[in-house]
């Protein structure tokens, strides 16, 4: 590895507890990046046990639960952690997975291999700073934090929450600065002293104590190397129509990147390189990279720099302002969340998102916008909406309980990186999307008759 490269690996780090290292080996807990290509957390631990001379090993930590996740999300991130085993272990990394939350199996491993350093991912979920937090608590030696998830790391590009989509890119570290390519992953130079023992994927499945009843979708095939072969399938097919259609949830136009992107499978750097690389359109390639690079850390940002990120307490003050003064207005439709979850509605439109959600786990991001604010709408209060719609795209989508849903929903149902508009009924001055406006802008019969399909 070159210097500059490690150079560019050493500004991505920050120290979450800062001791001296006193020898042992260098372990990587891997949580949001979950792959072995691509990868500035595992490239780093691997440079530092290099650097000391010592054995190296990657752990991830199972826990039992995960919020509103169920089968359908722990199920598709167990597949690509059974494919990285066989990667990693191809490249002469050992891989560990241990059984419980972070706090309390890792402390008792790092002890018993007598660990020097501990690396893990950057991730701003308030989950994940809980665990990393106290583990620190409970740990001695120095822990490590990469971001390998942003090109531009999060605490770097800005120093405070930004509240619009250009003032994030005109105030933050030049991309370009940071956005050069991997180097290819190598062995550690000290094998780990143990062989590895083969891990029981189907009994740590059996074990998990996610719901059942959220089956698992068949559109997508989880995995790093089907990651990189769906980027590149995009890229030739329908990269070219993605600045004029990729709003349209009637034209193939999306990546479907998202939940390869969230479980870590696939480097949104890696993405972006490849665009950039492709004979598409300038607009195409600036539409993409906007929305892979600019909006997606932004979203990591806000919730980076935002306690109350999955409450209403996040939206902008004019907008709370604004929609406290129309909580008494009447609703023409009022429906529970069981009904809303059912998709039963009098709304054709938002009963075909909603099963979109329902049976593949994702909704197309023009609809998704119409679908929370119809929630908005249809709820007694802005609280209950906001709950619902963070209950049902958690539950539900591949990606969900990720900075991009908080951050989505809350651009919708609360002005968000927006400003005030003319005031309507519920919404007040936080801006719309009525079913006319989706009547207009997109052929909705096709749509529907698509979600039928599946």
């Amino acid at each position: 590895m070159s210097a500059e490269e490690s150079i560019s690996i050493d500004e991505r780090v920050r120290k979450l507890k800062n001791r001296p290292y006193k020898g042992g080996p260098v372990v990587y807990w891997m949580s949001r990046d979950q792959r072995a290509h691509d990868n500035w957390t595992l490239l780093y631990s691997i440079q530092m046990a290099n650097k000391e001379d010592v054995p190296h090993c990657v752990v991830f930590c199972l826990a039992p639960e995960y919020g509103e996740a169920g089968v359908r999300q722990c199920g598709f991130m167990l597949k690509g952690l059974s494919e990285l085993e066989t990667e990693l272990v191809s490249h002469g990394i050992e891989f560990v997975v241990l059984e419980g939350y972070p706090e309390i199996v890792l402390p008792s491993f790092l002890h018993s291999v007598g660990a020097g350093l501990l690396v893990t991912d950057f991730n701003p979920l308030r989950i994940e700073r809980e665990w990393r937090s106290k583990l620190a608590s409970e740990i001695s030696i120095p822990f490590d934090e990469v971001d390998a998830h942003n090109v531009v790391p999060c605490w770097l590009a800005s120093k405070h929450r930004i509240l619009t989509h250009e003032s994030f890119l005109l105030n933050s570290i030049p991309y370009i600065d940071f956005l050069n390519d991997f180097p290819p992953l190598e062995a550690p130079r000290k094998g780990w002293p143990k062989p590895h023992e083969s891990i029981e994927w189907e009994g740590l499945r059996q074990r998990l104590k996610a719901d059942m009843s959220v089956k698992e979708v068949d559109w997508i095939v989880p995995g790093e190397k089907a990651a990189s072969k769906s980027l590149q399938e995009f890229i030739e097919t329908r990269l070219a129509q993605y600045a004029e259609h990729s709003d349209d949830p009637t034209t193939p136009a999306q990546s479907d990147l998202s939940p390869y992107i969230h479980f870590g499978q696939i480097s949104s750097q890696r993405a972006a390189l490849e665009v950039v690389k492709s004979g598409a359109s300038i607009d195409s390639k600036a539409s993409f990279l906007r929305s892979i690079i600019i909006k997606k850390e932004h979203s990591d940002n806000f919730v980076f720099h935002t306690p109350q990120y999955d409450t209403i307490g996040a939206f902008p003050k004019w907008a709370k302002d604004s929609i406290d003064a129309h909580r008494s207005d009447d609703r023409e439709h009022l429906y529970t969340r069981d009904q809303l979850e059912s998709a039963q509605t009098h709304d054709q439109l938002w009963n075909a998102s909603q099963i979109e959600l329902l049976k593949a786990g994702k909704i197309h991001g023009s609809m998704r916008a119409y679908w929370a604010h119809m929630i908005m709408n249809w709820m007694k209060s802005p609280e209950e909406a906001f709950a619902t719609a963070i209950y049902l795209n958690n539950r539900y989508s591949l990606d969900g309980r990720d900075p991009n849903v908080y951050t989505g929903i809350s651009s919708v149902m609360g002005g968000l990186f927006d400003k005030p508009t003319l005031t309507k009924e519920v919404y007040g001055k936080v801006r719309n999307m009525t079913y006319t406006d989706a009547r207009l802008r997109y052929d909705i019969k096709a749509y529907e008759e698509r979600v039928k399909t599946l």
